[in-house]
């Protein structure tokens, strides 16, 4: 059975609660699904993981949340190249802050993109000042992702 890991950069919970309201979707088509809330580089380095998924908020003026700086970190740090890895990405914030609306998902995209990694589609942004419950938007979004990128194996 493949793996599919989300990984979750979360300040308040929304975007872990994001990560547990898709979880049952991707299990549905076929994936053991690891909801990992710190992650490490180590998650997507190994050769275990056949899929991630980010699923991250923006806190401060674009910054990453305090438990995804040290994997962010990590990740420039190491610069492993990250040329098997196919992903999926999740951005949350608000966009009254303007410019750093989903910084923090963006600034991910860019890391990953620079390291080699291939992400499937489009990334989803979620405006919390036009949805209240971020899953309202996540939950269609990752339907037609697994459709739309024939991610389903069961």
């Amino acid at each position: 059975m493949p793996t599919l890991k989300i990984l979750v950069g979360t300040m308040y919970g929304g975007a872990l609660d994001v990560a547990e309201q898709v979880k049952p979707l991707f299990e549905d088509a076929g994936y053991e699904v690891q909801i990992l809330d710190q992650p490490g580089l180590a998650d997507i380095t190994g050769e275990d993981t056949d899929l991630a998924l980010f699923c991250v908020s923006t806190t401060g003026s674009g910054d990453f949340p305090g438990n995804f700086v040290p994997f962010v970190r990590e990740l420039q740090d190491q610069s492993p190249g990250l040329p098997n890895l196919r992903y999926g990405l999740i951005a949350m914030g608000d966009s009254s802050y303007g410019d750093t609306f989903c910084g923090a998902g963006r600034r991910l995209d860019e890391i990953l993109r620079d390291q080699g990694a291939t992400r499937l589609d489009e990334r989803l942004e979620i405006d919390a000042m036009e949805t209240f419950m971020a899953d309202d938007a996540a939950l269609p979004w990752v339907e037609g992702w697994i459709s739309a990128q024939n991610l389903k194996v069961a």
